[in-house]
């Protein structure tokens, strides 16, 4: 397979200190915008980091369970925002804890399949964390939240989970990496919000059966001190071995109108699904 981690320039842009106090929405419309950019050959592959306060991403099917409002609300009361994304996928936690990074890459000249996409993400991650690499397997952990067959773990417990997203030529493969705090928490959190969610009706859709002790951070895993800062470090230091040069920055003036339209879109459809009763 080639090697789309070696890059000619590779794009970095670090918001794992200034997404803080912002809305996951926010980054959903920055990936949509990079996607275009990379897509469209207006810029190079790109690589980008995020963090946000205490949140829980919910996705469509989630919104449809029979008492979302007081699963929300449940939510709410323990101190996590909880937003709505206009895609697949399931409720995913997002804090301090947790780094999310995006690959951007451009499809105008070869197709990336979906596993190649995935595969793409997991062999980053092994050479961000090359101590952990031969203990790092993908494949879906029942019992986890937002369960999926690239979720990586160590010893059957999960620390991450990966999703794509794709647009105008552009794909951004997204990956949720729990480095610090408690996944059993997290998990517990989540498995909280299904019990309210669902109160014990029967559903169309089969909603995970959450067993948190299946989850873990990489500092629980590892038993090592990681920090969400020292792996943006690390992760910047790798790319620059990546590549021959490492463009470091956020958007450009120019760029800017493109990222106002697309956050209007994505706030305008979170705003449509939580009206919806």
């Amino acid at each position: 397979m080639k090697d789309y981690l070696q890059q000619s320039v590779w794009r970095f842009w670090d918001q794992s200190v200034s997404g803080k106090g912002h809305s996951p929405l926010e980054s959903f419309a920055a990936d949509d915008t990079l996607c275009q950019l990379v897509g469209q050959g207006q810029s190079p592959s790109t690589i980008r980091t995020w963090v946000h306060d205490e949140s829980v991403v919910l996705g469509i099917q989630d919104h449809r369970l029979p008492h979302i409002q007081e699963g929300m609300e449940l939510l709410t009361k323990r101190g996590f925002t909880p937003i709505v994304r206009n895609s697949g996928g399931l409720a995913v936690v997002l804090d301090p804890g947790v780094l999310n990074i995006s690959i951007v890459l451009s499809e105008r000249e070869n197709k990336v399949d979906i596993n190649a996409g995935y595969d793409i993400m997991v062999e980053l991650i092994k050479r961000l964390f090359p101590q952990a690499a031969d203990k790092i397997e993908a494949y879906e952990i029942v019992g986890s939240y937002c369960p999926g067959s690239y979720d990586l773990s160590i010893g059957g417990r999960k620390f991450a989970g990966i999703s794509q997203r794709r647009l105008r030529q552009g794909i951004a493969v997204q990956i949720y990496l729990c480095i610090e705090g408690s996944g059993v928490e997290r998990a517990e959190l989540v498995r909280d919000f299904y019990k309210v969610s669902l109160q014990g009706e029967e559903t169309k859709f089969k909603y995970p059966d959450i067993h948190p002790e299946v989850m873990a951070s990489l500092c629980e895993l590892l038993d090592e001190q990681l920090t969400v800062q020292q792996t943006v470090i690390e992760l910047q230091q790798l790319l620059a071995t990546l590549c021959d040069e490492l463009k470091i920055g956020t958007l450009q003036a120019d760029e800017l109108d493109l990222y106002t339209f697309y956050l209007k879109r994505v706030l305008d459809r979170n705003q449509s699904m939580l009206s919806k009763d």
